[in-house]
């Protein structure tokens, strides 16, 4: 069983993510190779990077850091929803990187990203560089959203069209594919 992380990386008031993430959790929950795990940045409330020793050295001196450091070292996968501000991702989503890094090595990432016209496309082109810095491995197939809030009902449910749902099992299948290919580096 692979354990996926989906990380909803938006943390403004009013915003829209966490629907949007809790469908593609569902989604991933479906297939029985999964155990499926919502982080959500705005809940976990990371502060401003605080850590004196660098994070490639995993000497972690605050509670905050070790919590998210076990989060992040049980995953096998993980899943961003993202947001697009200003052609780029979330400041905190940033801060939830960098406060790590051998956690993060050798783990597959897919994306479900979401906007206006370019459905958050461009903060999945700037992540990718960092992520695979990091010794991740951004999943090619992916979900991208535009106009998003045309599939949020007045409940504040997210309701994907049949295009959205097949982009997403794609994105689950390669995510499975590499985290079981990328199995054996993760071992310690």
């Amino acid at each position: 069983m692979l354990t996926i992380k989906v990380i909803t990386a938006s943390t403004r008031p009013g915003r829209k993510g966490p629907a949007i993430a809790t469908w593609i959790q569902e989604l991933a929950a479906a297939h029985a190779d999964y155990k499926v795990e919502l982080l959500d940045l705005a809940v976990i409330n990371l502060p401003f990077m605080d850590e004196a020793n660098h994070p490639i050295m995993r000497k972690y001196e605050h509670q905050h850091t070790k919590d998210w450091s076990a989060m992040i070292d049980s995953a096998d996968a993980f899943i961003f929803v993202t947001p697009e501000y200003n052609h780029s991702f979330t400041a905190p989503l940033k801060n939830a990187i960098d406060y790590l890094h051998q956690e993060w090595q050798f783990k597959p990432v897919g994306f479900v990203s979401y906007g206006g016209v370019a459905a958050g496309t461009r903060a999945v082109q700037m992540l990718k560089p960092i992520l695979s810095a990091l010794k991740m491995l951004p999943i090619t197939e992916a979900v991208s959203i535009p106009m998003f809030t045309k599939y949020i009902d007045a409940d504040g449910k997210f309701n994907a069209e049949e295009g959205l749902n097949k982009s997403a099992e794609l994105m689950l299948t390669e995510i499975s594919k590499w985290a079981n290919t990328l199995k054996p580096l993760r071992a310690k």
